[in-house]
This record gives structure tokens, sequence and C-alpha cells, in this order.
């Protein structure tokens, strides 16, 4: 009988645990961290904090941007591929992504199997800009004076792996030429150096340059796609200039740690889409010449395609320039 007794108490003691444990709070119901692999003030900086009110808002939590910058890219994406798998931690990054793997020989992730998928963000055209007082004037004038002055110019850009590297690369590549670079830990670093006079020329997305090329602080030599920004009609391609097939757009996209919970994945993507839908953002993304993706890309899966895509198309590029970092 006592023993009775005492299989009933532990019963009861056990049920009334389980009735009223704590439940699980609501996601989100602390504020989430967004964070960028790059300076504040570079255009990935610029483009995570246009995103972070409207995100926040929908998610009813304050999404706070945290500047992780380094080793193009890597240092920040290796910090979120480690980050507890919980929602409240999650990553804006370029095509960064994709061109890591041939970059680094000794990559503390893998960007196909360490993240969740978000959803592609945005894409970003770039400009070939020099400070205001260059002496070139057009493309082949820039061209011309960096033949004759090849000891003397120099390039900015924010690293090994950044996509002002990789395009500073391609441009070098096309004219032939091989000139003094200068790497910064991001391109807001850099774009204030070229802005003082201290560096020669930058290429750089429109979502920081656009704003001083149209105030006259900086000087234009061209878009990077094939075809002309609407923002600036009459700035000429690089392509249409003589450098052929010369085309280098920014994709970016969202991730999370792996394992994180696809329920609250969705609502973090539901968030993305709504800041992408919001008519402010989009009247100043178009102001920027920035272009949001298809539905169909700001999905998990449209950005695991695109990314194991640029994966295969960058690899071969930078392994044939011969760049790589420890």
């Amino acid at each position: 009988m006592k023993m009775l007794t005492k299989l009933l108490g532990a019963m009861l003691l056990a049920y009334c645990c389980v009735g009223y444990a704590k439940p699980p709070e609501p996601y989100p119901n602390k504020a989430i961290t967004l964070v960028v692999p790059f300076a504040a003030g570079g255009p990935t900086d610029v483009v995570a904090r246009m995103l972070a009110i409207p995100m926040g808002q929908s998610l009813g939590q304050t999404v706070l941007v945290e500047n992780v910058n380094g080793a193009g890219g890597t240092i920040g994406a290796s910090k979120v591929a480690r980050a507890a798998p919980n929602g409240y931690t999650i990553f804006l990054h370029h095509m960064g992504m994709a061109t890591a793997p041939a970059l680094y020989n000794k990559l503390s992730y893998d960007p196909l199997t360490d993240f969740e998928y978000i959803g592609q963000v945005l894409d970003v055209p770039m400009t070939l800009v020099a400070r205001k007082d260059f002496p070139a004037n057009n493309l082949q004038e820039l061209i011309a004076y960096i033949k004759a002055n090849q000891d003397k110019v120099s390039l900015a850009d924010a690293g090994l792996g950044a996509v002002s590297n990789l395009c500073g690369l391609l441009f070098k590549s096309s004219i032939g030429v091989s000139i003094t670079t200068i790497p910064y830990k991001g391109t807001g670093p850099a774009m204030n150096d070229l802005l003082g006079g201290q560096v020669d020329i930058l290429c750089d997305q429109t979502t920081q340059t656009m704003p001083m090329i149209k105030d006259g602080r900086l000087k234009v030599f061209g878009v990077t796609t094939l075809k002309r920004l609407a923002a600036l009609p009459n700035l000429p391609t690089l392509d249409e200039q003589g450098l052929k097939g010369f085309e280098v757009k920014v994709w970016h996209g969202m991730y999370a740690p792996k394992g994180t919970p696809a329920p609250v994945l969705k609502k973090i993507n539901t968030a993305l889409r709504v800041a992408l839908s919001d008519a402010g953002i989009q009247q100043r993304l178009t102001e920027l010449s920035s272009d949001i993706p298809a539905a169909n890309k700001i999905t998990a899966s449209g950005l695991q395609e695109h990314l194991k895509l640029e994966i295969n198309k960058w690899g071969p590029v930078i392994r044939k320039a011969g760049v790589s970092a420890d």
C-alpha cells in the first residue's frame, strides 16, 4: 500500500511538473543581430541599415547591425557559422560568399553547408571612380594615364576577396597593367581616403558611389554592367567604351547559422520580403540603381541555387588569376 501511494505521488508530481512547465517563448522575444562582414559606411552596410528598420518593425523587435569586418568578409562569416542557431543572429553578405572558397586556402566554414538560406536581397552595379582632381576625364584618358604612370597610380579596395578587389583585378587584367593596390578593411575607409585624395581610383557599388557622383565629389569613368544605369543615363558602360565583356554585378544574400529552425527562418524571410516591398525602400534603391530580385529568388532555394552557380563561375576565374590567401 505504501509503495502504491509513493508511486501515485510520483506520478502526480510528474503530471504537475509537465502540466505547469513554462511554454517556449514565441520568436522573436529580444533584439536580433544582423552581422555585416564589412566596415560601417560601406555599401553592404548601407543595405543592411536600410533593411534593419522595416524588418524590425515586421518582426516586432529591433534589428541591430553589427560590423564584423576583415579578411574579405570571412571573419564575419565565420562568426555567424559558429553562432547559436536560434534566429537571433543573421547574416548579410554579397558575392564574397561565392568567391571565398577559391580565394582562401584555409577557410573556417563552408558556404554551402554551414548556413541556412533566407533569400537573395539585392543586385547592385559597380562604378569605376577616381578622386575628383584626377587628371583623366574619360576611360581612354584614364587607361593612357595609368599606362604612362604605373608606378604612381594607386588602386584602393576592401581587401582580398572583396568585390572591389575582384573588380579591380578584372580592370587591371583588362587593360594589361599592374598598379599599386592599397587594401582597406572595407570600402567605407577606402572611400574616405579617395575623397581625401590619399588614393586615386576605386571600383565600388552604386549604393555608395551614386550620391558622390551626382554631387561632383567623385570623377566617374563607367559602370560595370552591360546596360547603362537609369539614374545616370549619360554614363557609358565599360563594355561599350572598349573593355568588351567587362561585367561585375554584386548580388547580396541573407543567411542564418546551420540548424536555425524552419519556422524562425520563415518569419525572417517574411520580414525581408515586407522590407523589400516597402515603397520608400524601393524608391531609394531605384535612386541607387539597385535591383530587387524576382520573388522566386527571395527564397531559401533561390539563394542556395544562385550561390552554387556563382561558386562555379568565380572559382576558375580566381584560380586563373593566381590570387589566394592563407
